[in-house]
């Protein structure tokens, strides 16, 4: 990706190394990874930690001080991060205007070990995820060594995929779409939830694309090859393969997030559309 000399976002909170202010029960999250890493890239981690698929509950907790940033923060990594999150704000800000609407984005939280969020507290094994209850995105950038060396989806545009997938369910929030599919599936059986899930997943895929393809209209961030990194990370996280990983078999009813080719599916149509319209993917006809 091209994008050395671009800004960097002021939306960036760096608490590695800083710690909880409470204590974390473990609660064995950590010791079923592949499993684990079926649940990645969820709106919510509190579907993971307790099994409530309802919506997302008031925080529960005392307010967190602010932490300053953890020394090292102006690292590599910390860079990549938070000019992609620049990039997403740039494109959202101009498509929310198209739309008149008004983009308000979201903050991003980087973390090691375990992070407290308006969704309740989560460790690195639940993935990069967004909490609608804060309007924030979480990441453990250990996340990314593990994205490459166990599901074999390496790149700098395979992590950023990653961002603007986490991104594009902030989006779905400022739209409203999070909120009713909440309601919905708090009134669902678990087969119908799932279906719900998969379909905000989709989406979220499809606003990713459709973020590449404004961000390589805007500031020609792309490189020969990162489609391709990004194809390949929306297929390295389909349930479908990752169950089979994990249990060796698949069960389509237990789907959350999308099989490998509907993910590659939906990134691809956001990306070949740069169009929200395109990103449907609650139409029947569509699915």
């Amino acid at each position: 990706m091209r994008l050395e000399g671009e800004r960097e976002s002021a939306n960036v909170e760096d608490r590695r190394g800083a710690g909880l202010p409470i204590g974390v029960a473990g609660g064995g999250i950590g010791t079923v990874v592949l499993v684990v890493l079926a649940l990645l890239m969820g709106v919510d981690p509190r579907e993971i930690l307790s099994g409530d698929t309802g919506p997302a509950a008031p925080p529960q907790y005392a307010p967190e001080s602010r932490y300053a940033p953890a020394e090292g923060a102006s690292d590599e990594a910390r860079r990549f991060v938070s000019r992609v999150l620049a990039s997403t704000e740039d494109v959202w800000t101009a498509v929310f205007r198209e739309n008149g609407r008004r983009y308000d984005p979201p903050r991003l939280v980087l973390f090691s070990g375990a992070a407290q969020s308006g969704c309740g507290v989560a460790g690195t094994a639940v993935g990069p995820f967004y909490c609608p209850a804060d309007q924030q995105v979480y990441i453990d950038l250990a996340f990314f060594r593990d994205m490459e060396r166990k599901l074999g989806a390496p790149g700098d545009f395979a992590r950023a995929y990653v961002i603007a997938h986490e991104v594009g369910h902030h989006v779905q929030t400022e739209f409203g779409i999070t909120q009713r599919v909440a309601q919905l599936r708090a009134r669902a059986g678990e087969e119908q939830s799932n279906a719900l899930s998969v379909r905000v997943e989709l989406q979220a895929d499809c606003l990713a694309g459709v973020w590449a393809r404004r961000a390589q209209e805007m500031r020609g961030i792309l490189d020969k090859g990162d489609v391709e990194e990004g194809i390949n990370a929306a297929a390295a996280v389909g349930d479908d393969r990752l169950q089979r990983r994990a249990r060796g078999e698949v069960v389509p009813e237990s789907f959350t997030h999308g099989s490998s080719a509907q993910r590659v599916r939906w990134f691809r149509t956001g990306l070949s559309s740069g169009d929200l319209r395109a990103c449907d993917t609650f139409d029947p006809a569509r699915s």
